[in-house]
């Protein structure tokens, strides 16, 4: 029953509406705590079930930062064995994690033994996460609620996240609590909370304490008969509980007498006070379980009979105070009365309690103990006994656990968790005796945990912190460590774009190892010293040398990975300064081989990219295709989707298909860049939709712009893609200096030898020729000079880019679309100069024609108006025809709209433009021819019969005798009085 919470309810209905139709939407519901949100998610989930949904329900529990994903593991555990949900809905989900290992070892009956977490174990979980619940929504929609989210810890808050940004056409509703009483300034949610309420499928669902009315409602609810108290009972009531569905029916269950104490916790125990002893004993050690507890570790840890633990739950059962959960455990009725329960305990009881958890957890972490059976063992039960250790004072053993919770959290890819467990080991290094027996490892190697799992979790600066203080630790002798200290410092200088430094420390871990004999450490900094070198323009020469040092030290060491990378930067070098001949495709084939053999997932992965996207710079776009799409399988299979190298293959394999005209594949694709975006890196994911949404001139361009925008010029690639193709967009508006306000933009944040300037050049001097051309039709010398002048700019950028390498060396080499865009820059240039012939643009179209359909057909369409305007009206019909049929192909409705202008100006095919011999109907303006009317137009926007000759591709005498005919048609003496009839006459 839902008392004054029908519009949340509403809210909440409406989003498992949206969801069941495809679209995917998170609600926070936010209250303080006792306000009833348990209440109407438990109502939510009900009616959800009773739709045909698939209900998934995690709590998070009050365990600081040490127990990663744990909702998302309670919610699949208990989803698994969840009687009221059907067979084929469990089966659905048992199929689904089976081929998901990372989501499985999450569950308590997982394999549980730790192995070699990968470097991107998150973005696996992650990924996995994102799929299960896809494939799921694809049998039935899906409700997944998070409880608790002011307790979650950092690995839940960054699901949250990536669900909330990822989530766009599943049919899944994820539905987060949280108490905003809790969320003090410093809170980790409070930002979290704030960042997703700006995305549009975020809502927020906030409940607020009853209404007197509505507590007056509430407490007839609870006599069970439907007779209301007394008004004054209720008026009490609702005034010590301020509304609060939880404080006010526990002042009615105890019966508001006057003699409870008015502190909460107080009002809380006193229910707890009429249980049995033994069932008080039950409740104390419940709340030093956490939320939830198992309920034969609960009996375990009670140390009462089975029958009389059986007896004692019955009646804490029966009392509302704990609620089964489940199969095999226990809840709090209300986390306040958890709380409550923890803080009456004498400390000396607390510590014991806590002492006895501790004892059970290590029976299921120490190797010699009697394990656990699987179907108890809670998940993470490493992470459980550092946790008791650490409030039960055993420094010792909280010391040991919080390095195997370290370790398990990296098995199952929680980089975040596993740093606070290696951070809070070192913090006790100093306060334990035998740190490094009892850890296994020395304290070097723990601090080198800590920044594997910094740079896991993608905190290159934390990562940078922590080796900065472990070059502290390492002894100048031991030039061995120095080397690989500062190796990985110049690795994550350089990953955070602090290159300078990055440089500095590469070179002093080659000057720390020994030429000689050839060593994997040497291998390692040797291809960390030659990726550094690939960003300096000033060293550019000397990388050949050391990439072929680098191999030879990786091969003689047999160290893959390091063979690999060094290749990969020795082809790149090639590639950008010689070409892409045989030996760079051998050299990314066998940096692909090397690298996959060596298990290094990010080596491979940037091994595969490089591979795939050499053909589609030398324009073999079928190969292209074909590597790419073998390359994000590959990302699809490791649940590395989400990886930075995962994203930027899909990127790729965008691009491919855009290439070649199959838009409608690269929408495919484009689907999963979501337009809501508030992060740098998502915005650049949602950028590169805008080459087809500009193309096709879509309303979604608009709407990915509008949220790019505030973050466009954070980020100099961002500002590249998006703004070039803001610029785009206008100057199919007719906007060119909104155009050129952008291409002014983009050109200030690129190097002068950065080729992808030429694209942004050349948009900018289509601004720049149209204004030229207009300002000699109305023989405007001042305006024609400016743009002249600016297109002078332009076209010296976009050559200067084209020649010259980033050492400053000439004869740089360019792939084919760099190709195809100088030469488009060099037309519009020539066309601002009034120099421009057919040739000039049929060589753009040649260049572009090695697979670019959508570019080939703007480059027809600019050569047919320049045939046409040079007399080749059959040339300029033919070209034309082509242009339109590709542009009607692909759906690209701005250059469809310039081809039908095109064709009704130069009369290039009037069965096919859109206007063609219009209709003549009544009026003034009966009389007129449809070549008539569209001088008339020209007439009434101000042009003179130079100006209707050149925009309609026909003689200025020609022209003359039109404007003659018109004025004797329309009976009127002047170009003045036939101009304000056509404006009359709205044509």
């Amino acid at each position: 029953m839902l008392i004054g919470r029908k519009a949340q309810f509403a809210a909440l209905i409406a989003a498992l509406d949206r969801a069941a139709a495809g679209r995917a939407g998170v609600v926070l519901v936010g209250g303080d705590a006792g306000v009833g949100k348990s209440h109407l998610v438990a109502e939510l989930t009900a009616t959800a079930r009773e739709r045909g949904f698939a209900v998934l329900t995690g709590q998070c529990a009050a365990l600081g930062e040490s127990m990663p994903y744990l909702p998302l593991a309670d919610a699949l555990w208990t989803a698994l064995r969840d009687p009221h949900s059907a067979a084929d809905e469990r089966a659905a989900l048992e199929q689904g994690l089976s081929g998901r290992p990372v989501l499985r070892r999450l569950l308590p009956d997982g394999d549980g033994a730790p192995d070699e977490a990968s470097d991107l174990g998150r973005q696996q979980l992650l990924g996995a996460t994102l799929g299960l619940l896809g494939e799921l929504g694809g049998q039935r929609p899906v409700l997944l609620v998070l409880e608790d989210l002011h307790w979650a810890d950092r690995s839940t808050r960054n699901l949250l996240v990536f669900l909330s940004r990822v989530l766009q056409r599943e049919r899944v509703c994820l539905v987060g609590t949280y108490r905003t009483d809790d969320l003090h300034r410093r809170h980790p949610l409070r930002p979290v909370v704030a960042e997703l309420l700006r995305l549009p499928n975020v809502s927020a669902v906030e409940l607020k304490p009853f209404r007197p009315g509505e507590t007056a409602e509430f407490l007839t609810s609870l006599t069970g008969t439907g007779a209301e108290p007394p008004a004054e009972l209720v008026e009490r009531v609702h005034r010590r509980s301020e509304g609060n569905p939880f404080y006010a029916g526990e002042l009615f269950a105890v019966g508001d007498d006057g003699e409870l104490p008015a502190a909460l916790a107080d009002l809380l125990l006193a229910r707890v006070e009429r249980l049995t002893e033994d069932a008080q004993r039950v409740v104390r050690v419940a709340a030093v379980a956490g939320r939830r507890v198992d309920d034969e570790l609960l009996r375990r840890v009670s140390g009462l009979s089975e029958a009389a633990a059986g007896d004692a739950l019955r009646d804490v059962v029966s009392h509302q105070i704990l609620v089964p959960t489940g199969t095999a455990g226990y809840t709090f009725r209300h986390a306040l009365l958890r709380e409550a329960v923890y803080a009456d305990l004498l400390p000396g009881e607390r510590t014991r309690l806590h002492r006895a958890f501790a004892a059970e957890f290590m029976r299921a972490v120490a190797p010699d103990s009697e394990p656990v059976a699987d179907a108890n063992r809670p998940p993470r039960a490493a992470a459980e006994l550092a946790y008791h250790s650490m409030a039960a004072h055993d420094l010792p053993t909280a010391f040991a656990a919080s390095v195997r919770a370290g370790r398990d959290a990296e098995r199952m890819g929680a980089p975040d968790e596993a740093y606070e467990h290696y951070d809070q080991a070192l913090s006790l290094w100093d306060s334990v005796p035998g740190p490094q027996e009892s850890a296994g490892l020395s304290r070097v190697d723990l601090e080198w945990a800590a920044v594997r799992s910094s740079g896991r979790s993608g905190d290159v600066r934390r990562a940078v912190q922590r080796l900065r203080r472990l070059l502290a630790l390492v002894d100048p002798e031991d030039r061995a460590l120095g080397a690989e200290v500062r190796e990985r410092l110049a690795y994550y200088l350089h990953e955070n774009d602090r290159l300078e430094e990055s440089r500095t420390w590469a070179q002093e871990a080659l000057d720390l190892t020994p030429v000689e004999p050839p060593t994997p450490a040497r291998a390692r900094v040797l291809a960390t010293y030659v990726r550094s070198l690939l960003a300096t323009p000033e060293r550019y020469d000397e990388v050949p040398a050391m990439a072929a040092e680098a191999l030879r030290v990786a091969r003689e060491a047999d160290v893959p990975s390091a063979e690999a990378a060094a290749l990969i930067s020795l082809g790149q070098h090639t590639e950008a300064t010689l070409g892409p001949g045989p030996e760079v495709t051998r050299a990314y084939s066998e940096a692909v081989r090397l690298a996959r053999a060596s298990g290094n997932m990010q080596v491979t992965l940037r091994a595969l990219y490089v591979q795939a996207h050499l053909p589609y710079e030398t324009g073999e776009l079928a190969r292209a295709r074909a590597l790419a799409d073998d390359a994000v399988r590959f990302t699809l299979d490791n649940g590395l989707t989400w990886s930075t190298y995962g994203i930027n293959l899909r990127f790729l394999q965008f691009l491919i298909a855009y290439t070649e005209g199959d838009w409608d594949r690269a929408s495919e694709v484009a689907d999963g860049f979501g337009i809501r975006v508030v992060r740098d890196v998502e915005a650049v994911v949602s950028a590169y939709a805008l080459f087809l949404d500009v193309a096709r001139g879509s309303s979604r361009a608009a709407r990915r712009l509008q949220w790019i925008r505030p973050l466009w010029d954070g980020d100099q690639f961002l500002t590249y893609v998006a703004r070039g193709l803001a610029a785009e967009q206008r100057l199919w508006e007719g906007d060119e200096a909104g155009a050129l306000e952008h291409v002014t933009t983009v050109l200030a944040s690129s190097g002068p030898t950065d080729t992808g300037l030429i694209r942004i050049a050349a948009v900018g001097l289509r601004a720049h020729s149209e204004r030229a051309v207009r300002a000699r039709r109305a023989r405007d010398a001042a305006a024609e000079a400016a743009a002249r002048a600016a297109a002078d700019e332009l076209v010296n950028k976009a050559r200067f880019a084209a020649t010259h390498t980033p050492d400053g060396r000439h004869d740089a080499w360019m792939g084919a679309e760099g190709r195809g865009w100088l030469a488009r820059a060099e037309a519009e240039w020539r066309r601002a100069h009034g120099t421009d012939e057919p040739e000039h643009w049929r060589a753009v179209r040649d260049i572009f024609d090695y697979g670019f359909v959508y570019e080939v057909a703007r480059s027809r369409w600019q050569l047919a108006e320049s045939l046409a305007e040079h007399g080749d009206r059959d040339g300029a019909a033919a070209e034309w025809r082509a242009a339109v049929a590709d542009a009607e192909r692909l759906g690209a409705r701005p250059l469809l709209r310039v081809l039908h202008d095109l064709g009704k100006r130069a009369r290039l095919a009037e069965d096919r433009s859109r206007g063609g011999e219009e209709a003549a109907g009544g009026g003034p303006l009966s009389g007129l021819t449809s070549r008539e009317r569209e001088v008339l137009k020209l007439v009434a926007t101000g042009m003179g019969n130079k100006e209707i000759a050149a925009t309609l591709f026909i003689s200025p005498k020609t022209a003359s005798v039109h404007v003659s005919n018109i004025l004797a048609k329309l009976n009127v003496t002047s170009r003045t009085q036939a101009a304000a009839l056509a404006l009359r006459e709205n044509l």
